[in-house]
């Protein structure tokens, strides 16, 4: 076989240049202050921004000539791909770096975006969005087992040896271990249900058990917990016995919906980080099982990542390889939703820089832990996992995300009239 034409050489170097020129470009648009040095596959050099106290000093090397055109198709996806297969060398910083240094400069607050898709990247996200946001019950348990079934060693290696908590922590004073400040978490939430000697409650997406464990072991109540993960139901089980409360607590595989089916009733209700599963278009249904298995004079919980501003959609590089079928919900519609089945928002907390903080210290551990990781999973997957965290970090440090914890009665009279009660109970749980 012969040479490639001279005339699709050419075809190919100017559309290399291109490419090179609009990635510039964009880069120029997003990194103004702290210094990023690119070089591109071609060999050529450029540099953004001008040095600045407390922002990233990056370098960064594109080894396969199509990754400027991956990140203009789609600067998330195509980043993260790149990244992941090595087509993003990192030679000055680390990706936790990179990705701060694009976010400082383009903070939430300051309504700056980061470019979007191309129009037809956004139509067909947009489609796999919509069919994957449906979350039915048997799809449910498959985006579930995609994050959730992965391993219980790899979670044991990213957070906190106490709770075992995959969600924000609280951190009430500014010097507080993981374990401290997700434990802060339990009894800030365990607070706001004001709890009631010989109370049943229902904890929606148990995980593996941090919660549960917690209120059976620090108020006189049961606890029913229930998941659709087949290997963090194996480990509550196990971390349940060896706590002493295996009498006290039951967990089960099932679907909350199915739940609500058999005519289930609990006096508290609790969910932390599942909300962000259930889709939009299960929001309603979420919160009428919620509110039918609620007690009259019952209270519920729900502790969700959630947008600042208005609805969005699920980015491409999330909803392809960390969370398919999740959706990130604004306030508004959270609370829309729970306004048609009648249930009051008797309180609600954002949590701003909470879920930084906490996700940092997970990404430390995975750094620390790379070995482990990288011979648990492989070294796809370790790069995969700390952009998946820089990404995270970064959103709740600078982008548009928090974490709202919303309590919902049925009764107006259900709850003490005013927030002293919160604050008590906190304090009592703490220091038990």
């Amino acid at each position: 076989m012969g040479d490639t034409h001279p005339a699709a050489r050419s075809c190919a170097e100017k559309s290399m240049s291109v490419s090179t020129k609009l990635v510039d470009r964009l880069l120029a648009r997003l990194v103004r202050k702290g210094s990023l040095e690119l070089v591109h596959f071609d060999g050529s050099t450029a540099r953004f921004g001008t040095a600045a106290p407390g922002y990233p000093d990056v370098a960064i090397r594109l080894t396969d000539k199509k990754v400027a055109r991956d990140i203009l198709l789609d600067p998330r996806l195509g980043t993260g791909e790149a990244y992941m297969d090595g087509r993003i060398a990192i030679e000055r910083g680390d990706i936790m770096d990179l990705v701060s240094l694009i976010r400082m400069n383009n903070r939430w607050e300051d309504k700056a975006r980061l470019g979007p898709p191309s129009l037809p990247r956004r139509i067909r996200g947009r489609v796999a969005n919509a069919i994957r946001a449906a979350n039915k019950p048997g799809s449910s348990k498959r985006n579930v087992a995609h994050h959730y079934d992965i391993g219980n060693d790899l979670y044991r290696l990213m957070l906190d040896e106490e709770h075992m908590q995959y969600s924000c922590a609280y951190f009430a004073r500014d010097a507080m271990t993981l374990g401290e400040a997700q434990e802060a978490k339990l009894a800030h939430i365990a607070a706001k249900l004001n709890l009631k000697s010989g109370a049943s409650v229902l904890d929606i997406g148990c995980g593996w058990g941090g919660m549960a464990i917690f209120l059976a072991q620090n108020a006189d109540v049961t606890v029913h917990g229930i998941t659709l993960s087949e290997q963090q139901l194996a480990l509550a089980r196990e971390r349940a016995e060896a706590a002493g409360v295996a009498d006290r607590v039951r967990f089960e595989l099932v679907d909350y919906r199915d739940l609500a089916a058999r005519g289930a009733s609990y006096d508290r209700i609790v969910s932390v980080g599942m909300f962000e599963h259930v889709g939009a278009p299960q929001f309603e249904t979420f919160f009428r099982c919620c509110a039918n298995m609620l007690a009259r004079d019952g209270a519920m919980l729900v502790h969700t990542i959630g947008r600042m501003g208005s609805p969005g959609r699920t980015d491409a590089f999330t909803d392809k390889w960390i969370f398919p079928g999740g959706y990130i919900p604004a306030l508004s519609e959270t609370v829309a939703a729970s306004e048609k089945v009648r249930l009051i928002a008797s309180d609600v907390e954002t949590l701003r820089v909470h879920y930084a903080r906490t996700i940092r210290e997970w990404y430390a551990r995975c750094i620390a832990n790379r070995a482990s990781i990288e011979a648990l999973m492989d070294a796809r997957f370790y790069l995969l996992w700390t952009f998946y965290l820089a990404g995270a970090a970064t959103a709740f440090e600078h982008g548009g995300m928090c974490n709202y914890q919303i309590q919902f009665i049925r009764d107006r009279n259900a709850l003490p009239l005013t927030r002293t009660y919160i604050e008590e109970g906190e304090a009592r749980l703490m220091s038990g």
